[in-house]
């Protein structure tokens, strides 16, 4: 199957997992529907390596698969994920302190250099890890454990 055509197929079938650029962006926000659009997308032959080689033919190497289904469904111009990031940080970072602004900047640093995967929360140990070194540091300096998780999550309403 061609490229071409791959495309006309996806865009035929996404109708069936969202309505419009509305219901994209809220699946999106969330993990836990992300997670559940991804695997639908997956069910259907269109899984996260062919999403990302169409990110590559339309020039949207650098930007988040959301963007490749956005521009796929409705033809809007991809964005990088350091654009993403760069235009809605005021609004990921309004109401937060310090130290959960330098928690979600090393977070997005990792978005921006991996892709939408380390928006998943089976990450967040790992970024953990990578941040303070040890759960026990990440909850002195960010609280309990579910208030972290709660940062996590939250935030990427916003970055949609």
């Amino acid at each position: 199957m061609s490229a071409a055509q791959f495309i006309e197929q996806l865009f035929g079938d996404l109708p069936e997992l969202f309505k419009d650029e509305d219901e994209l962006r809220a699946l999106w926000s969330r993990p836990d529907t992300r997670k559940a659009l991804l695997e639908g997308l997956a069910e259907k032959g269109y899984g996260t390596e062919q999403l990302r080689e169409i990110g590559k033919l339309i020039e949207a190497e650098n930007s988040d698969l959301y963007d490749v289904l956005a521009y796929i469904a409705f033809a809007l111009p991809p964005e990088t994920r350091a654009e993403r990031v760069e235009t809605r940080q005021a609004e990921i970072f309004k109401g937060r302190d310090y130290r959960q602004q330098e928690f979600l900047s090393f977070v997005l640093g990792h978005y921006v250099a991996r892709g939408v995967e380390e928006l998943d929360p089976a990450k967040l140990p790992q970024l953990i890890e990578l941040k303070y070194h040890s759960v026990g540091d990440a909850v002195a300096e960010l609280g309990p454990p579910d208030n972290i998780r709660e940062v996590f999550v939250e935030f990427q309403q916003y970055l949609y």
